[in-house]
């Protein structure tokens, strides 16, 4: 039988916790020897260094028409392993921006029940841990899960046949895919703010949903995230 608004809310936040398998942080260290300069290095040269110097392979410069180097990364492109040569930069912008707003609904799904609890009257999950109220979720929540997905996914194909854009990065002559209340920037100005600030929060969000995850399957893995969280 068809469940209630508020059951139906509760499935997306609980269904969106396990969904995200999202984290992809490469954490990486050029191998190379140590060493010494028969001659000084100036601080100017390698501050101008392209991070870790020898080692560090050329990413595809596609990626310099796309915004994303932001001051976090020196404003530069950060890909040391070069991943970058190896798929189109259109489909690892869309890949990335995927993930990430997964990823923010996902960490808003883990914390939500751990400060407030389930919402009033939802009995059928007893737990706030994300991973034990995912595996006690009811087979048919994943379907209706899975249905909502792929209604999305759909929407956005047709919209994107409209010329309607997903990925944020919209010119002012572009309808965005979804903006029912009609508070996306008019100006050219305003709309690049607003892709940055969403990309920086889902950067942000893959590694907060990581830590989240980490933390719980090997306790003490993660500084300052509270036993338990």
């Amino acid at each position: 039988p068809p469940y209630p608004p508020n059951k139906v809310s509760q499935i997306y936040i609980l269904s969106m916790k396990s969904f995200s398998i999202i984290a992809l942080t490469s954490l990486v260290g050029s191998s190379q020897s140590f060493h010494l300069p028969t001659t000084p290095v100036s601080p100017t040269s390698l501050s101008a260094s392209n991070f870790a110097g020898a080692g560090v392979k050329d990413y595809n410069p596609d990626l310099d028409s796309l915004p994303g180097a932001f001051i976090e990364t020196g404003k530069r492109v950060w890909d040391p392993w070069g991943l970058s040569n190896y798929v189109p930069v259109d489909w690892a912008r869309e890949a990335e921006l995927a993930n990430g707003r997964s990823a923010m609904l996902a960490t808003v799904g883990w914390v939500w029940p751990k400060w407030f609890g389930a919402f009033p009257g939802f009995t059928d999950v007893t737990t706030t841990d994300p991973i034990d109220a995912a595996l006690q979720a009811d087979t048919q929540w994943w379907a209706q899960f899975i249905i909502l997905c792929g209604v999305i996914e759909a929407n956005k194909y047709w919209s994107l046949q409209k010329g309607q854009s997903y990925l944020g990065e919209t010119s002012v002559s572009d309808t965005p895919f979804y903006d029912p209340f009609g508070i996306y920037p008019k100006t050219e100005e305003g709309r690049k703010t607003m892709a940055e600030r969403e990309l920086k929060n889902a950067r942000l969000a893959m590694i907060g949903i990581a830590s989240f995850v980490a933390g719980h399957f090997i306790p003490g893995s993660v500084p300052c995230l509270p036993p338990g969280f």
